[in-house]
């Protein structure tokens, strides 16, 4: 049975718009704080099915463009001791399913960081239609996930004289998504 799309949402494809849309991180440091960065969100299409289930994602971030707020990080997370940006300077979200849940939606699919793909499950807030002020339609989703960084290959860490490690296993992963109608 097919499911309809949430009201004020028309099939058709819709184009991220990078500079209203923002990928972010939270992860633990020393055990004892959080780093929070963003990704720039190099590309993306949504498209809008007659229904939920004939829809799909493509989202790419750009790992080069990381921020965390302090530049030796920055580098330090792009180099070969974590993303390894300059070989691999792409991530990619490719859905496979899109269905309706009681709280929402749940997108699922592929996401690839680092050269390593893994099936996640994005629990997806649809945040309504809007027209601009330049005449484009626009929608707008939400999602976060948590994930373990170490099933993406990026294992790097420091022992700390107290014990644990420097950077936490768990990293939360915002997504804030204007799109563009096409149509």
């Amino acid at each position: 049975m097919a499911t309809a799309l949430p009201t004020g949402l028309v099939a058709g494809t819709y184009a991220v718009d990078s500079s209203h849309s923002t990928a972010s991180f939270t992860v633990r440091h020393a055990g004892i704080a959080k780093v929070r960065g963003t990704i720039g969100i190099a590309a993306g299409t949504i498209t809008v099915g007659e229904d939920l289930e004939s829809s799909s994602v493509r989202v790419e971030l750009d790992a080069t463009s990381v921020s965390t707020g302090d530049a030796n990080r920055d580098q330090h997370l792009v180099s070969a001791d974590f993303w390894h940006a300059e070989e691999r300077p792409t991530w990619t979200f490719e859905s496979k399913a899109v269905t309706a849940v009681a709280d929402g939606y749940v997108v699922v699919g592929d996401l690839t960081i680092n050269g390593v793909t893994q099936p996640v499950e994005l629990p997806v807030d649809f945040e309504g239609t809007a027209k601009d002020p330049f005449g484009n339609q626009r929608a707008g989703f939400e999602s976060e996930i948590e994930i373990n960084r170490k099933d993406f290959g990026l294992t790097w860490n420091a022992a700390l004289e107290t014990g644990g490690f420097l950077v936490g296993e768990k990293v939360k992963i915002a997504l804030d998504v204007s799109a563009i109608s096409q149509n």
